[in-house]
């Protein structure tokens, strides 16, 4: 069988001899289905001379049962001594279904027996009997979630509206922190960002007359991804980030049947993004509409604005950034008038001294 076998204390070592017998400690993942083992894992679980189990709740019971495995349960945490005493039977192999709590009481025993250097200890192997996927985090998330929704007094009563402004702010401080190459402050904002999709998919699973899930939220981009990458999903092709963007504009136009090139574009974002996606819209549509003029600095805004979109630049990117920099010269300049304030006092003080 495949596993790391070991000393009891995790560093490797001869494994013990044939008449030790040895233990296998089996562990699973709980954000797997129960019962989805590895072949490596039924395999050692169908030829064991035992099967223990210190957790009568144990997830994978009912499924060992259904597939023939006996296991017995304990009625009180597995000792290490009683685990290198039934393997020195005739060199049995025993497996133990690891448990979430005790197990780390039963190799810390085991590890005692080894370094007392008076014991045949049997080998020690620990085989992952399942193993998280990429993305697994979520499911815990999830259940987070559920739990936080139906028991917290002020979670409870949360509607989508009532969290429309926290999106808002999460969304910006995701993109501040994008901007100001913060990769703790990075990860930390996807995750406020993720909480709030959750959050929203939750809530939606209560709605009486068309409730949804976040299986269903997760489901519509997935159907989205698949359906606008016919070069990576399908039988089309496409070698540049120019040739992508054409498939992914044309697919989205099918899939949304759109009547005006503004259709789609939100009018409540910040101005100068606003501006700029209405001119990405009509230079991706090869229309010519000039912008239009007019008294009042907005319109003198806009022009900069389209200019700074057809020339590939992000002006709401930018006046963020020179806004951070003014911010910067404000908060330099106010240290220099601190530290005159403080310098004038001193001199006051020695003049009154």
């Amino acid at each position: 069988m495949h596993g790391t076998t070991s000393d009891p204390t995790g560093h490797p070592g001869d494994g013990g001899t044939g008449d030790a017998g040895r233990i296998v400690l089996l562990t699973t993942s709980h954000r797997v289905a129960p019962g989805l083992l590895s072949w490596q894992a039924w395999d050692v679980l169908r030829g064991a001379d035992a099967v223990l189990c210190a957790d009568a709740a144990h997830p994978q019971l009912p499924y060992l049962k259904e597939a023939g495995v006996e296991v017995t349960v304990a009625t009180q945490p597995l000792a290490a001594r009683d685990l290198v005493d039934r393997c020195a039977d005739g060199g049995r192999t025993v497996v133990v279904l690891a448990t979430a709590e005790g197990d780390r009481r039963l190799t810390d025993g085991l590890a005692t027996l080894a370094g007392s250097g008076r014991e045949q200890m049997p080998s020690l192997e620990l085989l992952p009997g399942s193993y998280d996927l990429p993305g697994a985090r979520l499911l815990d998330l999830v259940q987070v979630m559920d739990r936080i929704r139906r028991e917290c007094p002020w979670s409870s009563r949360r509607t989508h509206e009532d969290l429309a402004k926290y999106a808002i702010e999460e969304a910006y401080e995701l993109v501040e922190a994008i901007e100001t190459d913060d990769r703790a402050e990075l990860r930390e904002e996807l995750g406020d960002v993720l909480l709030q999709v959750v959050f929203h998919a939750r809530i939606a699973e209560e709605d009486t007359g068309e409730p949804f899930s976040v299986d269903d939220v997760a489901g519509g981009i997935v159907t989205k991804l698949i359906h606008r990458h016919p070069h990576i999903f399908g039988d089309e092709s496409a070698s540049t980030p120019e040739e992508v963007r054409a498939i992914w504009l044309r697919k989205k136009g099918e899939a949304k049947r759109r009547t005006s090139v503004t259709d789609g574009v939100p009018v409540g974002q910040p101005g100068l993004a606003l501006a700029a996606k209405l001119g990405s819209r009509v230079r991706t549509a090869g229309l010519d509409v000039p912008a239009p003029t007019g008294p009042g600095i907005g319109y003198e805004l806009l022009t900069l604005a389209l200019r700074a979109e057809a020339a590939g630049e992000d002006p709401e990117a930018a006046l963020r950034a020179a806004a951070r920099a003014y911010r910067a010269t404000i908060r330099a300049t106010e240290g220099l008038e601190n530290q005159d304030t403080a310098d004038q006092d001193a001199a006051d003080q020695d003049t009154a001294d």
